[in-house]
């Protein structure tokens, strides 16, 4: 069974206005996938997975061209960055938006390629795991903290109890494994590391000791949903911290870990600047940690966790699958004062508290401090909005006037 991408528009708009559209994201999410059912019945399709192809591809870019003309979709560009400057004088002579429709999972090096020699040419979308919605085939747009787009939400998403939100955050958003069932999610997912360490890491960067790699990802994973420490990270791995922070970088970088940053002022000097991390696919970090059953899961010390981990994660991939820059932040101060997510458009922070019970107590107590961004002296105010607090409520509930209990699998 194939699960239609909310993806899908924004890649069509950015083909409409780019000669180059580049889907980026972590491997296996489903960028060819996606890319080979959307291609026009004119655009050639060649994947550089094929040794043979690649080699053309890195040894002589022009020739690769004239076999592969444009409209053409190139799979795993990252093979071949010698393309990139043939694609530049391409496009710059013909000028056609939607020429070109490259993937790419490695984006730490290809990223830096594109800049150089495609700048102002290239759209870049990404593409994430499944989406809830996308599982249940029910497509919303950005999440936000609004009465009326809350329950519009509510009427079009499938209501799901804290076992069934379990057994989705334990099998995680690997499109294979809801593609065909009969796979087995242990095995998927050791072949899924195995290919990461092996091919990604081991290829394209200077990782060369596997197993104390593999100890820092478990490591890593084992802190989702918390503020960045390197000095643990680095002990429990057996590294230094500096390689830690490199290591960290490359977890972001690759789409396997997303970091959220703080949100400060000028005039705030006791907030504290560590980012959060949270890993992308709770069903790879189950596995990594340990946790063989959602049962299991749900019932153990980091169910709070892996909960806060997928509730971020959801509402961030609602906003890339728009084709938007998610606009997500936390609030942490030195008085251990905190907010799990806000979210900051229009000069306003919406704020947003995760808690895994039925209708939570006091989780909103902390939301006041956002009125000392709308004081500050200075000129980064931001007024505070509605606030949420995602659970496991049945349905989305006034706390007061300003804030909601919202379902969690509406977001």
């Amino acid at each position: 069974m194939y699960y239609n991408r909310v993806l899908e528009q924004a890649i069509i708009k950015t083909s409409s206005t780019f000669p180059v559209v580049l889907v980026t994201g972590p491997r296996q999410v489903g960028k060819t996938t996606l890319l080979t059912r959307m291609a026009e019945k004119n655009r050639t399709i060649v994947s550089l997975d094929n040794p043979t192809i690649r080699a053309l591809a890195k040894e002589d870019p022009g020739l690769f061209l004239q076999r592969y003309k444009p409209p053409v979709l190139i799979d795993e560009v990252q093979y071949a960055p010698e393309l990139f400057i043939y694609i530049k004088i391409y496009v710059d002579a013909h000028k056609n938006n939607g020429d070109f429709w490259l993937t790419g999972s490695q984006a730490f090096h290809m990223m830096e390629n594109i800049t150089e020699s495609l700048a102002g040419r290239v759209g870049i979308v990404r593409l994430n795991g499944l989406s809830n919605a996308e599982i249940h085939q029910t497509f919303h747009k950005e999440f936000v903290v609004d009465l009326d787009s809350l329950v519009e939400r509510s009427k079009s998403s499938r209501a799901m109890d804290a076992g069934e939100i379990f057994q989705r955050i334990h099998k995680g958003s690997m499109p294979r494994l809801y593609e065909n069932p009969e796979i087995d999610e242990e095995q998927y997912f050791e072949s899924y590391i195995e290919t990461y360490i092996t091919r990604d890491m081991k290829e394209l960067t200077k990782v060369t000791d596997e197993l104390q790699f593999l100890n820092f990802v478990r490591a890593a994973a084992a802190r989702t949903a918390s503020n960045v420490n390197y000095t643990e990270l680095a002990d429990e791995a057996g590294i230094s911290s500096p390689t830690a922070k490199q290591w960290l970088s490359l977890l972001v970088t690759s789409g396997l870990v997303l970091l959220i940053q703080p949100f400060s002022n000028n005039a705030l000097h006791r907030i504290v600047k560590t980012p959060r991390m949270y890993f992308m696919d709770t069903g790879l970090c189950a596995y990594l940690t340990g946790w063989n059953s959602p049962e299991a899961l749900e019932r153990g010390a980091m169910n709070g966790s892996f909960f806060e981990t997928w509730a971020v994660t959801e509402i961030y991939k609602s906003y890339t699958n728009m084709g938007k820059n998610p606009p997500l932040y936390f609030y942490r101060d030195s008085n251990n004062k905190e907010i799990d997510l806000l979210i900051y458009q229009n000069a306003t922070l919406y704020p947003i508290e995760i808690k895994k019970e039925t209708q939570p107590k006091n989780a909103t107590k902390n939301f006041s401090v956002l009125k000392k961004f709308a004081d500050s002296d200075n000129n980064q105010k931001a007024s505070a909005g509605n606030g949420a607090v995602i659970c496991l409520a049945p349905d989305v509930i006034p706390i007061d006037r300003m804030n909601y209990y919202v379902p969690a699998w509406i977001i």
